[in-house]
């Protein structure tokens, strides 16, 4: 992937910068969130006031004006080309059993909501009790096991709609 960066700001302006471009700006770090900039011999005073790492947003005072900045790699453009994004939701139809072992309780039905992390099977195996939970939110299509029945690490258990 490129070292060349996205940047929108305030939804409004949008450039590319590269790694090169940064490293070519005089600043000097005042404290955690102030810096003094100087380009193309403008001063600028620059404080972030809020940061989202994660997210790769920020909130910039800059000279006083108050700028929302949000900033892509070529990875997050390449996602967001494909129609996929970060943190979407999960999209698991099938629950398959993680070990071998004997099925003690089914505690859903076909056509049940459930909500994730709701628990669906218990499943014993080397004589601990495993509850399987729901991995997202969703409704049951069917249930492939029957309480009591000897299950098979990789075995199909339920199919969500």
């Amino acid at each position: 992937m490129s070292n060349v960066y996205k940047v929108n700001v305030d939804k409004t302006f949008q450039f590319d910068i590269s790694n090169d471009d940064v490293l070519k700006v005089d600043t000097l770090k005042i404290n955690d969130s102030n810096y003094h900039v100087l380009e193309q011999n403008k001063p600028y005073q620059i404080e972030v006031i809020q940061a989202d790492f994660l997210e790769k947003q920020y909130t910039l005072r800059v000279n006083n004006t108050i700028y929302k900045v949000d900033i892509s790699n070529a990875l997050d453009v390449l996602i967001k080309d494909m129609g996929f994004s970060l943190g979407s939701v999960k999209h698991i139809n099938i629950i398959k059993a993680p070990m071998p072992g004997l099925l003690l309780d089914i505690n859903v039905k076909v056509g049940q909501e459930v909500k994730e992390d709701d628990a669906l099977l218990i499943l014993e195996a080397m004589k601990m009790e495993n509850i399987i939970t729901s991995p997202r939110d969703g409704i049951i299509k069917s249930v492939a096991v029957n309480k009591g029945d000897a299950i098979d690490k990789g075995q199909l258990l339920i199919e969500f709609e």
